[in-house]
């Protein structure tokens, strides 16, 4: 008689994902790999790659940027798609290059943010830090996946 039996009791799936952290040079690591798990559960599995690649982006910002490279990361399920907030404590907020030089080493995270997301923004925090969100929906993942 061993056997599974889903419980009637069991909760719903979590809509949205929390963490304050330091992060390091292997944090992206870990935190692409909880947002996979994230995505698979909220059956948004063919936003994995944008989204990783999006998070990577904004967290070695952080890394680089931000003097105590302390953080809060937002993950919320949306109706057809999901947004992310990476929120810090180091006010500037950072410009878009207006021009990408071929040979500079940096410079080049927010033009493929901008590239693989469908909005992006910066947004001051009262505290004197910033938020810098992104949202993807399913239907432009996947035309932006046909390019």
């Amino acid at each position: 008689m061993n056997g599974y039996f889903p419980s009637i009791y069991a909760p719903p799936v979590p809509t949205q994902y929390r963490m304050t952290l330091t992060v390091g040079a292997h944090s992206a690591r870990h935190i692409r790999r909880i947002a996979r798990t994230l995505l698979a559960d909220w059956d948004l599995k063919d936003l994995t790659d944008p989204v990783e690649l999006a998070l990577t982006e904004l967290i070695a910002n952080v890394v680089r940027h931000a003097p105590d490279r302390h953080c809060r990361l937002l993950l919320l399920k949306q109706p057809a798609g999901v947004r992310a907030e990476v929120t810090d404590n180091y006010g500037q907020l950072l410009p878009t290059p207006a021009e990408l030089h071929p040979e500079s080493e940096g410079g080049r995270g927010l033009f493929l943010l901008d590239a693989m997301v469908d909005k992006w923004g910066v947004s001051p925090t009262p505290g004197g830090g910033k938020t810098v969100w992104f949202e993807i929906t399913e239907n432009a993942s996947a035309s932006a996946r046909q390019l």
